[in-house]
């Protein structure tokens, strides 16, 4: 007979292991996180467990390509594993670049980067669309993050304004962020994406700090946008059912 019970389980010797939840790789940062954003538990209807990468600053991730910071991260993820993550989503799509050591090095799934929905959209449409990608920093993501996830080198990217509200308030760790403004500036990018490439017909949005502004966005422009919140939200499905 199958069981109903819930999902927590007890290990070797009886004894009760943690509800199962998804794990996220945090940087060492202090900014605001919306609802919506990975960094906020707010508006999942599933458990969320947090472990931050000791040196792991945007600068570091994001310029550096996170050079000398997998075993930071894989210490994370350890933490993360033992108290009780069925899967490991990270806070930066940058990591992109990581993916196959940090799935390597861990035993459960890992998900560095809403980038690997790339792929999977442009499976999704037909010839002659593809997927395009709004990135927090065009300028630092590059053809190797998106070969590392199966995605084409040759993706159409717009990045946020290097002088506007995210981007300023990120990189500055500054402890207020102007939501409607970030709105804005997610729907003009969007929209030079769509003026740059005809052929785009979804939207995967790199930064974990966009997901709030995705629904805005699809109404912009009519078009699937998948982001951060997706791919967490896949997997916890995929674990779970």
């Amino acid at each position: 007979m199958v069981s109903t019970r819930p999902a927590t389980a007890r290990g070797r010797e009886g004894a009760r292991r943690p509800p199962a939840a998804i794990g996220v790789l945090m940087l060492e940062t202090g900014f605001p996180r919306p609802v919506g954003d990975l960094g906020n538990p707010n508006g999942f209807d599933f458990p969320l467990l947090y472990e931050r990468a000791a040196g792991a600053t945007v600068a570091r991730v994001v310029s550096r390509r996170a050079e000398g910071l997998v075993g930071p991260f894989v210490a994370a993820g350890e933490r993360l594993i033992g108290r009780g993550a069925c899967a490991i989503v990270t806070s930066c799509g940058f990591l992109a670049l990581h993916q196959r050591a940090l799935a390597d090095a861990l035993p459960v799934p890992v998900a560095t980067s809403s980038l690997l929905q790339v792929a999977w959209a442009n499976a999704l449409l037909a010839r002659g669309r593809r997927c395009g990608v709004i990135t927090f920093d065009a300028d630092a993501l590059g053809p190797e993050h998106l070969e590392a996830v199966g995605a084409p080198r040759d993706t159409p990217i717009v990045g946020m304004p290097a002088s506007g509200e995210l981007r300023t308030t990120i990189d500055r760790d500054l402890a207020t962020l102007e939501n409607a403004r970030v709105r804005e500036e997610v729907i003009a990018a969007g929209r030079e994406l769509l003026a740059r490439d005809r052929s785009v017909g979804a939207v995967v949005l790199e930064c974990t700090n966009l997901p709030p502004h995705a629904g805005s966005l699809r109404t912009a422009l009519g078009l699937p946008v998948f982001d951060g919140r997706t791919l967490l939200e896949w997997l916890w499905r995929a674990h779970q059912r």
